[in-house]
């Protein structure tokens, strides 16, 4: 019987057996996009005096996991919640020619810092303009230079 949307796809096979595909490239993408927040905020941590990434003294597998969970909030709140301040201050952003993205990019950096501290993470942003603004400038950055190196399957 023919294909109703076209060619049928025939598994893969290896050596003797079915070749077992991954069909959750959704969620590899979101492994993808939390490791490279977690390396942008890592060095934001270490170049922003103000943003806080661990206790001092904590052990470097302590601070790893701390990093890890806070890239992950990042994360998740960069997809639910980002777009929605993006959408409600579009008339600001289109005003200042898209300069005050930064500002909402910011909030989401000090948003992550108050769930942060929610679930006594050890990361913290001290003040909104100069530690958030700075701290949401170089994750931007730092996001371009890493994506430029990972492929992008979307």
């Amino acid at each position: 019987m023919p294909a109703l949307y076209g060619p049928a796809v025939q598994p893969r096979t290896l050596v003797g057996g079915p070749l077992l595909t991954c069909h959750h490239e959704s969620m590899k993408s979101f492994a993808v996009k939390v490791l490279v927040n977690g390396i942008a905020i890592w060095v934001t941590a270490l170049l922003v005096k103000g943003v806080h990434l661990g206790s001092p003294g904590a052990s470097t597998t302590s601070q790893l996991v701390t990093l890890l969970w806070v890239a992950v909030i990042f994360g998740v709140i960069n997809a639910l919640i980002k777009p929605v301040m993006t959408i409600l201050s579009l008339p600001v952003i289109v005003l200042t020619l898209g300069l005050f993205i930064l500002i909402v990019n910011a909030a989401m950096l000090e948003l992550t810092s108050w769930f942060a501290d929610q679930f006594n993470l050890a990361f913290h942003v001290d003040q909104f303009f100069w530690d958030a603004v700075f701290g949401a400038i170089i994750i931007t950055i730092v996001s371009m230079v890493v994506n430029l190196f990972v492929p992008d399957r979307d």
